[in-house]
C-alpha cells in the first residue's frame, strides 16, 4: 500500500487502487469512482477495461452506493434495473456479478465508490467475506484519495502564487504582460530539448516566473529610467538577483529552492563576466543557463522603456555572436535548431492574454 500512498499521478493512483481491489477479492475487473457533488457526476480516470468515464451520480450500482451509502453484492447485473449497461455496450464486455462499496473522507462524507466485477472463482459470486475485505480497501482508498486531492490543491496553489508573485516583479518594471509566462514556457521547452527529464523540466517551468522577483526592491527611478543607467544605478539594479535569491534560499520547498537558483544565476555569463558571483561555464547551474537564453530572447523581442523590440533576424544574429560568451553555446544551438517551436510560443502567448501557466 506504500506505493499507493506516495503516488503523485491520479491516473496511476486509481490504477494501483483498482489493482489492489482486483487482487483482494479475485475479481476480473475493478474500478474506482470519484463523486463530484457540485457537478452531480461520478467519474473514473481509469480502471480495468475502462478509460476516463463520467456518468450521472444517480446512475447504476455506483450511483446507488454513493447516494445511499449502502454496499451491494449483485449476482446477476442484467436482472437488476439499476445496472448501467453503457460500458458493456461500448466495450463488448459482459458483466455478471458485482461488488460495490462506497468510501469516505475523514469527515465521513462519501467521496466515491469501489466496484469489483465478475468474481473469478467457481461460484462466480462475491461473498460477504469479499465485502469485508473490500471495506478495508475502501477505507484506505478514501484516505489516500483525500490526501492526494489535498496535496494536489496545495501544489496548484503554490504554482499560482509563484506566477502571481512573478507578475508583481514584472509589473514593477512595466515589462510586457506575458514576459514571465513566455520565459517559463521557453525554459521548459529548452530544458526538455536539452535532455532534462520531464519531471525536472516541469518543476523548472513552475519556478521560472520568479526569476526577476528581486526587482520589487529596486527603486522606480532605476527600473523605469528610459535612458542608460549610470554605473551606480546599474550596481543597484544588479542587486535584484541577490534579493530574489535571499527571498527563497531558506525555503524547504523544492519549487522555491529552484526559484532561488534561477533568481540568483540567470544573469551569470558563460565567460564569467556576469553577476552577481561572476560564475562561468558549467559552474553556472543549468537552470540559470537556460533562463539566460529564454529571458534574453524574450526581452530583446519586446518593447522596454529604454528600447524598442528588435527584429527576429537581429536577435538571432546576437545570440549566435554570444555563443560561449554570454550564453552556453550548446543551449543556443538547440534553441536555434528548434526556433520555430519558440516562435510558436511567442505568437501564442501575446500580451493581453489572461491565461496562466
Amino acid at each position: 500500500m506504500t506505493k499507493i500512498s506516495v503516488e503523485t499521478d491520479i491516473k496511476k493512483m486509481v490504477m494501483n487502487l483498482a489493482d489492489l481491489g482486483k487482487e483482494l477479492v479475485a475479481a476480473d475487473r475493478c474500478s474506482v469512482w470519484l463523486h463530484e457533488a457540485n457537478e452531480k457526476t461520478l467519474w473514473t480516470v481509469g480502471g480495468h477495461g475502462v478509460k476516463t468515464i463520467s456518468i450521472p451520480d444517480d446512475s447504476g450500482f455506483v450511483g446507488h452506493c454513493v447516494k445511499t451509502g449502502e454496499a451491494l453484492i449483485i449476482e446477476d447485473a442484467y436482472s437488476d434495473h439499476r445496472f448501467n449497461r453503457t460500458v458493456d455496450l461500448e466495450t463488448g464486455y459482459h458483466t455478471t456479478s458485482i461488488l460495490c462499496i462506497p468510501f469516505h473522507n475523514a469527515e465521513g462524507e462519501i467521496i466515491g465508490a469501489f466496484q469489483a466485477i465478475n468474481k473469478q472463482t467457481e461460484t462466480q459470486i462475491f461473498s460477504n467475506e469479499d465485502l469485508e475485505v473490500l471495506k478495508i480497501a475502501s477505507n484506505f482508498t478514501g484516505k489516500s484519495l483525500e490526501a492526494f486531492i489535498l496535496r494536489n490543491e496545495l501544489v496548484e496553489t503554490q504554482k499560482e502564487i509563484i506566477v502571481r508573485m512573478g507578475e508583481i516583479g514584472e509589473s514593477r518594471s512595466q515589462e510586457t504582460g506575458f514576459h514571465v509566462k513566455r520565459v517559463a514556457k521557453y525554459s521548459y521547452l529548452l530544458a526538455c530539448l536539452s535532455g532534462i527529464s520531464e519531471t525536472e523540466a516541469l518543476k523548472f517551468k513552475y519556478a521560472s516566473p520568479m526569476h526577476d522577483i528581486g526587482k520589487v526592491a529596486i527603486p522606480d527611478s532605476i527600473l523605469l529610467k528610459p535612458g542608460k543607467l549610470t554605473e551606480q544605478e546599474f550596481e543597484m539594479m544588479k542587486q535584484h538577483t541577490t534579493i530574489g535569491h535571499n527571498v527563497f534560499k531558506k525555503s524547504k520547498r523544492e519549487l522555491l529552492k529552484i526559484a532561488a537558483i534561477i533568481a540568483n544565476e540567470h544573469h551569470e555569463r558563460w565567460d564569467g563576466k556576469g553577476y552577481p558571483a561572476g560564475k562561468q561555464a558549467d559552474d553556472i547551474h543549468i537552470y540559470g543557463r537556460i533562463t539566460a537564453v529564454a529571458d534574453v530572447f524574450d526581452a530583446l523581442g519586446s518593447d522596454r522603456v529604454y528600447k524598442k523590440a528588435w527584429p527576429l533576424e537581429k536577435i538571432i544574429a546576437y545570440m549566435k555572436e554570444e555563443r560561449y560568451k554570454q550564453f552556453d553555446g550548446r543551449l543556443v544551438d538547440i534553441f536555434l535548431e528548434n526556433l520555430d517551436q519558440f516562435i510558436a510560443i511567442r505568437d501564442e502567448f501575446v500580451d493581453g492574454s489572461e491565461e496562466l501557466l
